[in-house]
């Protein structure tokens, strides 16, 4: 593995882009496309401030000689990562089965144990955050954003939907109609492209 390689190889396993990574640096998106395709090098400046994005040597960056990390760090930022993942999938499996109980029983304490299940993964979210140094991806962060909001959303939604339209379900946990599944899209939409922004602006200071 090459310099080129190297950059590259941190900063997918970073989950950033070449744009990303170029605001961190302070350089162009261009500065960071020529690094990994070998066509420039960075100054010892912007290599030291990657070193310390990246959590690894200079000589790392440089030479690909690796420094053994402490096996309990190690160890702790894999936990990390496992429970960043889990925490998506619970929050998934929660919606999941808040929407097949309540189309199976269509009564809000069906779906109760299905939101303890994400209230499970939301704990283990933050206690990935507080066993491992690295902070969760974007897209980690997005989706639990996004996912955790559907039912609440549409528990409003079916509310204003009855309130205005005179129409609808009952307070559902998912659309049901067209005038709940409406005003649910609109607002939900809305909801995935405020925190999509936020955070990715977020994450752009995020060092």
């Amino acid at each position: 593995m090459n310099f080129a390689d190297r950059i590259l190889y941190l900063r997918k396993s970073k989950g950033i882009s070449q744009e990303e990574l170029a605001d961190k640096v302070g350089v162009s998106r261009q500065a960071v496309s020529k690094w990994e395709s070998e066509q420039s090098m960075p100054d010892v400046e912007k290599i030291i401030i990657m070193s310390d994005y990246f959590n690894v040597t200079t000589d790392y960056i440089l030479k690909g000689i690796e420094i053994v990390e402490n096996k309990e760090e190690k160890s702790k930022e894999i936990v990390g990562k496992v429970f960043y993942i889990a925490s998506t999938a619970l929050i998934v499996i929660g919606l999941l089965c808040a929407i097949g109980e309540w189309y199976e029983k269509q009564t809000m304490s069906s779906i109760y144990g299905s939101m303890i299940i994400q209230v499970v993964g939301v704990f283990e979210y933050f206690l990935a955050k507080v066993i491992s140094k690295e902070n969760s991806s974007f897209y980690v962060k997005w989706l639990n954003t996004i996912i955790i909001a559907f039912i609440p959303i549409s528990m409003i939604t079916s509310y204003i939907s009855e309130l205005i339209f005179k129409v609808g379900g009952g307070i559902s946990p998912y659309p049901i109609g067209i005038f709940h599944s409406f005003v649910f899209l609109l607002v939900y939409l809305i909801v995935i492209m405020v925190s999509y922004a936020y955070l990715k602006k977020q994450n752009k200071f995020l060092i």
